[in-house]
Parts: C-alpha cells; sequence; structure tokens
C-alpha cells in the first residue's frame, strides 16, 4: 500500500465504527469525526466484531469504491447488523465489543499458490460462480500452514477443499493494515 494511516487515521476510523454501531442501536445519526486526507483514499476494507474473544461479525469490501472512512462507516454497519452468519448485536453487547479494522492492499492475480506467505497476505479466491476471502490474520491465529489457508479459503467459498489448483479458479493475493481498539 502507497500509503501509512497515523495512529490518529486508525484512531478516528475505530471511534467511527464504534459511533456508527452505537448510533444504529440508539436510532438516532452518528456523531463522527470530520474525514480528510489519508482517509478520503479509495481502498478496501474490513470490519471485524470480536464479543468475548468470539467472532461476532465480519464484513468488508475487496476494492476501494467509496473514501476509506465512508467504507468503515458502512462496514461496521453490516458487520453489527446484516453478517447473514450471526444475530444483529443488541444493546447490551455494545461495551462487550472488540473492534479491529483491516485496511488493504489493491489485488495482485497470482498464478502460483507458492507465493502466498502466511501471516503476510491474505486470499481472495474466485471461480465457478463463487468467491471466498481470508484476511491474512486468520491463517496466523488458527495456526495454519500454506496449504490449509488454500484450504480453507476454498471451503469459505463453498468450494471443495482442492478447487484452488483447478484452472478455473482464480487466486488473487493482498496485504492488509491491521489495527484494533488496543491502540485507543
Amino acid at each position: 500500500m502507497d500509503f501509512i494511516l497515523t495512529d490518529n487515521d486508525k484512531k478516528t476510523l475505530l471511534r467511527t465504527a464504534r459511533e456508527t454501531i452505537a448510533a444504529a442501536l440508539q436510532n438516532r445519526e452518528p456523531v463522527l469525526d470530520p474525514s480528510d486526507g489519508i482517509l478520503e483514499t479509495l481502498c478496501g476494507a474490513f470490519v471485524t466484531l470480536h464479543e468475548n474473544g468470539e467472532l461476532r461479525g465480519c464484513i468488508g469490501h475487496m476494492t476501494g469504491i467509496e473514501p476509506l472512512f465512508q467504507t468503515v462507516k458502512e462496514m461496521a454497519y453490516a458487520a453489527a447488523f446484516e453478517d447473514p452468519r450471526f444475530p444483529p448485536v443488541t444493546a447490551q453487547e455494545l461495551d462487550r465489543l472488540f473492534i479491529e479494522i483491516s485496511v488493504l492492499t489493491p489485488l495482485e492475480k497470482t498464478n502460483d499458490p507458492n507465493l502466498i506467505q502466511v501471516g503476510v497476505h491474505g486470499i481472495y479466491l474466485v471461480g465457478k460462480g463463487r468467491a471466498g476471502v481470508l484476511l491474512p490474520q486468520v491463517a496466523t491465529e488458527q495456526g495454519w500452514d500454506r496449504e490449509t489457508f488454500l484450504r480453507q479459503t476454498c471451503r469459505k467459498a463453498g468450494l471443495p477443499p482442492e478447487a484452488y489448483k483447478d484452472s478455473e479458479i482464480t487466486i488473487y493475493l493482498f496485504s492488509a493494515i491491521i489495527f484494533d481498539e488496543k491502540i485507543l
């Protein structure tokens, strides 16, 4: 990624995510810090929510279709209320939520799965009418090697575990600037 997020940028994005969720739970408009500079850059981002150490929601955009500030706002809302794997977040859960944001680098297509560096790259796998993505930190958190990471990305896409070897499957790599509420 050709830019660096300062600690203040990261804090602004984390406050934006939390305030967006809190405002939705309180049926009001969010009160947000103004965005400018680097936060207006078009890039993909994911917002991940944890509750008591367990995944509670994770939604994102792979590519930059809106300014980063707006993407984080929308993905925070989606992770809290629209992740189909979980019921919507409730007001009682708000104080127990822990927010993590992953700002993504542009996608790079690869034909060589051996280029994947566990802990550095995330995988976006597309083909046969399916797509699946796992962020760079997932493989590290789970203790996976490269092959397990690829197999799990296939599973996430609803494909057989060995589908990444199929010529009809396209593999994209990306990295991420990952930060969470520990910096607040």
